[in-house]
């Protein structure tokens, strides 16, 4: 058994200038156009059809950013359910007007983790730190380690403060 399929979109104008009532020439216009896009249609996938009457909405004069607009005003609208929505956000890469807040965190905090790797040094946050843990195989050996770290880190600092104090007592305010 053979399946054959065409489909078609076609379009006819014709202008018939009235003379002596617009300024418009008559040579501003063809007096005649016809347009008939075929293709076949036996093995079209939904993305081919869109493409096909994307060219055949050119051909009669439509803007590319309507196009584009009434394009996915069939996918955005009170219509389609959000879920469905949101597939097609996640297809194409896509945030939803009411996810920006939630994106907005996520770049702060990540500007804000690029910031302190700039600095040399990695501090981690104690939520950090347990998320870390949690993932950890080993969770205990993995506290204790943050625990010794964090200890080093106090005495560091201890020290660091010690040594400011006495050659502030030793030169005078070092600024």
């Amino acid at each position: 058994m053979t399946y054959e399929a065409e489909v078609q979109f076609k379009f006819d104008a014709t202008y018939t200038p009235t003379y002596g009532s617009s300024s418009w020439a008559p040579d501003d216009f063809v007096p005649e156009e016809h347009y008939l896009i075929t293709a076949p249609a036996a093995d079209l996938n939904a993305k081919q059809y869109f493409k096909l009457f994307e060219k055949f909405l050119l051909c009669v004069g439509m803007d590319p950013k309507s196009i584009r607009s009434g394009a996915m005003s069939l996918v955005f609208n009170d219509m389609v359910s959000e879920e469905d929505q949101r597939k097609v956000c996640k297809e194409y890469e896509l945030t939803m007007d009411e996810d920006l807040h939630d994106r907005f965190k996520e770049w702060k905090r990540a500007d804000e983790d690029f910031a302190r790797l700039q600095k040399g040094t990695v501090q981690y946050t104690d939520t950090e730190l347990d998320a870390m843990c949690d993932a950890a195989e080993e969770k205990e050996k993995c506290r204790e380690y943050n625990l010794r770290e964090a200890e080093y880190y106090n005495k560091r600092a201890e020290l660091d403060a010690k040594m400011y104090k006495s050659q502030e007592n030793r030169y005078g305010d070092p600024q």
